[in-house]
């Protein structure tokens, strides 16, 4: 009764982190800006139908592990709750934006923007794919280990879940790292067009919605694997 309790909670507790997880994964909200560049030579307010390019108008941007999208607007305040999912303008423009969190060209390569800071990038994929993967293949092991009461599945899913986690908050300080102290974050806003920028332009980055979650969830899955891995251990006593 008491393994049965103990694996209950584990699992709850589980559920809601990997699910938060999957959520920040899924979402393209890890980084959001607000900006007010109003291009000199009328480009991009041309493209964005804004009347009069001298005039400086709000862009909103957010990105994640999949997209790069922005929107503009001077009806919006400058607060990052119009970044919520329901308060975004209508019409957005997206990029992919697989290989985040660097900057990403959109005219030739080798863009000038990039810097030695590219190093982040590779860590930040590799490590937020791996989460994925040790997240699933943890959670398949202990849905087949409790009809079962399984010591070793027990031990080996809350391994890999574990795994997770820690994959999970080096991925966490990695952003965390590039955002406070590593990039040049105005320049990576406003990349292909600061040449073209007003000079009172300002920009503004906060950590996003993707990112609260993942934080959120980390020790959740933390939490979750030692208790699986204490459960299995308890079994493996009492077989004995």
């Amino acid at each position: 009764m008491k393994v049965g309790i103990a694996a209950l909670v584990a699992g709850f507790f589980g559920g809601i982190g990997v699910l938060l997880f999957f959520t920040a994964f899924g979402t393209d909200y890890w980084l959001l800006a607000t900006e007010n560049c109003g291009t000199i030579d009328g480009g991009l307010a041309k493209a964005e139908n804004v009347s009069d390019p001298r005039i400086p108008t709000l862009y909103f941007h957010h990105e994640g592990f999949f997209w790069r999208c922005w929107f503009n607007g001077n009806e919006f305040e400058e607060t990052i709750w119009n970044f919520w999912f329901t308060s975004q303008a209508h019409q957005k423009h997206c990029i992919n934006g697989y290989l985040f969190p660097m900057p990403l060209p959109s005219g030739l390569v080798p863009h000038p923007s990039y810097d030695p800071t590219a190093v982040y990038r590779g860590f930040w994929t590799a490590f937020i794919i791996l989460a994925v993967a040790a997240s699933l293949v943890g959670g398949l092991l202990l849905v087949c280990a409790v009809p079962f009461t399984a010591a070793r599945l027990y031990k080996v899913g809350g391994g890999f879940l574990i795994t997770a986690g820690v994959l999970l908050a080096s991925l966490i300080l990695l952003f965390a790292m590039w955002k406070e102290f590593a990039a040049d974050l105005e320049k990576y806003i406003l990349l292909e067009r600061s040449q073209n920028c007003l000079p009172d332009t300002h920009v503004h980055v906060y950590y996003g919605w993707s990112f609260m979650f993942a934080a959120a969830g980390t020790p959740l899955v933390l939490l979750s694997g030692l208790l699986f891995l204490c459960i299995g251990r308890n079994i493996g006593l009492e077989e004995k």
